[in-house]
């Protein structure tokens, strides 16, 4: 709908309270390094209520990655340091839970999908007239 006038940015920020946060976001890289992110993700998002390492597995399997890869990947330095730096940055800027949206730096807190919708029309709107 929008392709060519978005850019989407992930940033992690697993939360404590959830056992299986950090290495669902750990495993979201790890299936990018495949090509695979947002099939992953939407995978995670669909199975958030049973979210655990076997699940995390028959994910990966299901998306046909290459299992051995994904799993050397999984706990790379660089896919820990990427999660590291996205907490961090959440923390610096005041995220305190997720979901949490920015659009165009500022945050927003759609409560429906047209509200959303509006919320980005009226970005580029703003963006077209300047």
């Amino acid at each position: 709908m929008y392709k060519d006038k978005l850019k989407i940015v992930v940033k992690h920020f697993p939360l404590t309270n959830h056992k299986f946060a950090r290495i669902a976001a750990q495993a979201s890289l790890a299936a990018h390094k495949q090509g695979k992110f947002w099939e992953f993700h939407g995978k995670l998002l669909e199975n958030h209520d049973s979210i655990n390492d076997d699940k995390i597995n028959e994910i990966a399997i299901e998306l046909k990655l290459d299992m051995e890869k994904f799993q050397a990947d999984i706990n790379l330095p660089d896919i820990q340091r990427i999660i590291n730096r996205d907490i961090q940055n959440g923390k610096d800027i005041g995220v305190a839970g997720t979901p949490t949206i920015f659009i165009n730096g500022k945050q927003i807190n759609p409560r429906t999908f047209d509200d959303f919708i509006t919320k980005i029309e009226s970005e580029l709107e703003k963006k077209t007239n300047k």
